[in-house]
């Protein structure tokens, strides 16, 4: 008999496992030591790592993927406002929380729902000083504060991935609060693989729905957008947004830029290429949203190792209020997901909850449906979960040790009751989510109450 000191502490056998590497790799079970993977392989390939304290866990069919990475979530925001949505109506009026008990009680009940739905990792997009004064107060700096109290209670229910915010939340910003707030960043954390501090938020401009996107072109009324930084006139303003990301590159802080409109995407990528000509740095700067992006600029993000965040949730619900935004013969821009991947650029799925749900599972069936019909259904599934998965650890500069199941990485585990290569993307929204593991140690199981994080 295998003893204590070289067996898993944990194996699920008699399913389906997916690693999500690039070569697809599959299992039949996963053993797990110390938090992270041990071995994937046959239920016979494991055998030899069950000893008298492991813990076995009859699949049954099912089917283990790495746990879900929402890199553009607002958790704060989501744990307050929940069950409502903002597409979905019926939010309250006014602050949202208003004291620190409230502000942790909101990423508690946050960390609980996304644990619900075998999400494991996440980027909070925008936390600090810029919205203190806010309306809902789920942005502030407090909110911060109570990112740092509950880290440090071990109390977060995933791993968080934040950035800085010195400017409004889809609102004005000024270059030198920015600018401070750059140099003043306190990034480091004590656990950088439960909570880190990645770099900074930026809005850009709008959205083209209300024709504030900053576009190239013109809307139906002759309007353009603007940029959401300060500045006299246009040249200015765009001026200071290329200030502001290249003084977060030359301090070492990834930047995140909200740029829908196709002028704004193109100021953002100039903006990195002057700043990397300046200090070439693996820092991973990307795209929020990225509506407009237009192909020719593509083969410029992969080339400065840039990556963009998508919500393909967001583009079903608002695409024909977007179209209606442009002349007839100008229409909105198509989803730029298909152009991203056959560039070879790292573009994530994420689902930007609260504005609408943080549900992968409907994420992954609307982006099936706005890519078309698949040659290759089962590729077509490993490229969306891995969207959801792998390119999301990219991001966190942290693919190193998350984000597929080979060995070495953190267990981070997602039970699925069904295979997503039988359901295919249109059914993964009837796949329930049976258990979620954080580091090896379960923080949801739907057959009993919720646990508390141990990781």
């Amino acid at each position: 008999m295998i003893d204590d000191a070289a067996s898993a502490d944990l194996v699920l056998r008699g399913g389906r496992v997916h690693v999500l590497d690039p070569a697809d790799t599959r299992g039949e079970a996963i053993g797990v030591r110390s938090g992270r993977v041990l071995a994937v392989g046959s239920v016979t390939e494991l055998e030899p790592l069950i000893g008298p304290a492991t813990t076995v866990v009859e699949l049954d069919g099912r089917a283990v993927l790495p746990g879900i990475n929402d890199s553009h979530l607002h958790a704060s925001w989501l744990g307050a406002l929940w069950p409502h949505t903002v597409f979905g109506g019926g939010a309250p009026d006014g602050p949202l929380v208003s004291t620190d008990a409230e502000r942790s009680a909101a990423l508690l009940r946050a960390g609980e729902l996304l644990a619900s739905l075998g999400i494991t990792s996440y980027t909070e997009p925008g936390i600090g000083p810029g919205e203190d004064a806010g309306t809902t107060g789920s942005f502030g700096s407090a909110v911060l504060d109570a990112y740092r109290a509950l880290d440090a209670e071990g109390l977060l229910r995933a791993r968080v991935n934040l950035l800085l915010l010195f400017g409004l939340v889809d609102g004005a910003s000024r270059t030198e609060d920015i600018l401070a707030g750059i140099q003043s960043a306190r990034i480091a954390t004590p656990h950088p693989e439960r909570f880190r501090i990645a770099g900074v938020k930026v809005f850009g401009d709008g959205i083209p729905p209300m024709r504030s996107a900053y576009i190239h072109g013109g809307y139906v009324d002759g309007s353009h957008g603007e940029l959401l930084i300060d500045g006299a006139h246009e040249t200015q303003r765009e001026a200071n947004l290329r200030t502001v990301i290249r003084a977060a590159h030359h301090a070492g802080l990834q930047v995140a830029v909200h740029a829908t409109g196709d002028r704004t995407i193109d100021l953002v990528v100039d903006a990195v290429r002057d700043a990397m000509a300046e200090r070439p740095a693996d820092l991973r700067h990307y795209l929020v949203h990225a509506d407009m992006l237009r192909p020719t600029t593509v083969p410029e993000l992969a080339g400065l190792g840039m990556g963009a965040t998508l919500q393909a949730g967001i583009a079903a619900f608002t695409g024909e209020w977007a179209a209606a935004a442009f002349p007839p013969e100008v229409g909105a821009a198509p989803w730029p997901l298909p152009a991203l991947i056959d560039g070879g650029v790292n573009a994530t799925l994420s689902s930007d909850a609260p504005v609408l749900s943080p549900d992968w599972r409907t994420e992954i069936a609307a982006a099936d449906r706005l890519l078309g019909p698949a040659e290759h259904p089962r590729a077509r599934m490993h490229e969306l979960l891995r969207r959801y998965t792998a390119v999301p650890a990219w991001q966190d500069h942290a693919e190193a040790w998350k984000g597929t199941l080979e060995p070495g990485k953190v267990a981070d585990l997602v039970v699925l009751s069904a295979d997503p290569d039988d359901v295919g993307p249109a059914g993964m929204p009837g796949v329930a989510v049976e258990r979620t593991y954080l580091g090896g140690e379960v923080v949801f199981d739907a057959s009993s109450e919720p646990v508390e994080a141990g990781a």
